[in-house]
């Protein structure tokens, strides 16, 4: 195997695209199977380098507990966003042509885990003349075009906008295939899986997954819906095929420098999960009222537990906008963490009042 640094010259003559794709839908959509399949197509008929990083194979053990559960989001987006960082080293050295070494902060089992990921493709070796954590990158993955795959579930915006970040951030390609399976046909595919998930993992998901939207949101028109099982493997394949040879010829323009570009982004962001925030925490709080009229509280405090409520959510609120007290806006906030956030404080409240734990 040839290393990046004997074809150092010859790479930075060569093909320079690079491109990240978002592969998104359901449990047991389909996805690592069509991952797969796609990246032997791309190698064989394309000449690319393709490496898949499948999350359920890097956090495997960190991912699910004894049940089969996934942790709470807010651990869940650490997860995600560490693997992300580790992705940014591969990328950085592949950019640059050099080695890749480990980062400082790091946990070693997922480390472990996205080096094996990589190795397995051909993508980077180990060198015993080489410090221990630095890895050699081999030629094609520098002299090639590279497009790496993402196999996960993205089942919310922000999940995939996180992507679109790092790829903005390089100048890279940048695509998502979204799966439309149905749930049913999800859930009996499940069934049949060795680690199967929860069967209310799926539903939950099912509920909550954002599909892709290129009409709402501009930096998602280079999207593709795949009907699975519907359309056959080969057809959707050949859409890709053109879908993914698009984006890379098409590298989304690094506006990192833009701080009017960065304003508008945060302020889109924030204003949508404002909009989300008040409505949910509107109807916490009806909800909240309503147990204490069944709870058969005096009116009187009644009077006072919703006004302190209201005063709580617009606190709240403002707090939000301001980015001071919970959480400051990024595109990667999720509703469940504000939620969550609100109802520690609102529990507070309502022990006051009257005994029912909520």
């Amino acid at each position: 195997m040839e290393t990046a640094a004997g074809a150092q010259a010859a790479g930075s003559a060569g093909p320079r695209e690079r491109g990240l794709c978002v592969l998104c839908g359901l449990p047991a959509a389909g996805k690592s199977t069509f991952a797969r399949a796609l990246g032997r197509r791309l190698r064989q008929e394309r000449g690319w380098t393709v490496g898949v990083l499948s999350y359920d194979d890097v956090l495997p053990d960190a991912s699910l507990d004894s049940e089969g559960a996934r942790p709470p989001p807010s651990q869940w987006k650490m997860l995600r966003q560490e693997l992300l960082k580790y992705l940014e080293c591969f990328l950085t050295a592949v950019i640059s042509g050099c080695q890749m070494s480990a980062p400082p902060n790091r946990t070693e089992a997922i480390w472990e885990n996205f080096i094996t990921c990589l190795k397995d493709q051909d993508l980077i070796f180990s060198s015993a003349l080489k410090a221990p954590y630095c890895y050699l990158l081999a030629k094609t993955a520098v002299s090639r075009p590279l497009f790496l795959v993402l196999d996960d579930n993205f089942y919310y915006q922000s999940m995939r906008y996180e992507v679109f970040q790092l790829a903005r951030k390089y100048s890279l390609g940048f695509c998502q295939l979204f799966l439309d399976c149905p749930l049913e046909t999800c859930l009996q595919r499940n069934g049949q899986r060795l680690r199967a998930l929860p069967p209310e993992t799926i539903y939950a998901m099912g509920e909550k997954i954002e599909k892709p939207n290129p009409q709402k949101n501009a930096w998602e028109h280079n999207s593709l819906t795949i009907q699975s099982p519907a359309c056959s493997l080969e057809s959707s394949l050949e859409v890709t095929d053109l879908l993914l040879l698009t984006a890379l010829e098409n590298p989304v323009k690094n506006i990192e420098d833009n701080m009017e570009q960065k304003e508008m982004d945060r302020t889109i962001c924030s204003t949508n999960i404002l909009h989300k925030a008040d409505q949910t925490l509107r109807r916490i709080v009806s909800q909240t009222m309503k147990e204490a009229k069944d709870e058969q509280v005096l009116p009187n405090n009644l009077k006072l537990l919703a006004e302190e409520l209201n005063k709580l959510k617009a606190e709240f609120l403002e707090d939000l906008r301001q980015g001071n007290k919970y959480l400051c806006f990024q595109p990667t906030t999720d509703l469940s963490d504000v939620t969550s956030f609100f109802c520690n404080e609102k529990d507070n409240i309502v022990q006051k009042y009257f005994s029912k734990q909520h």
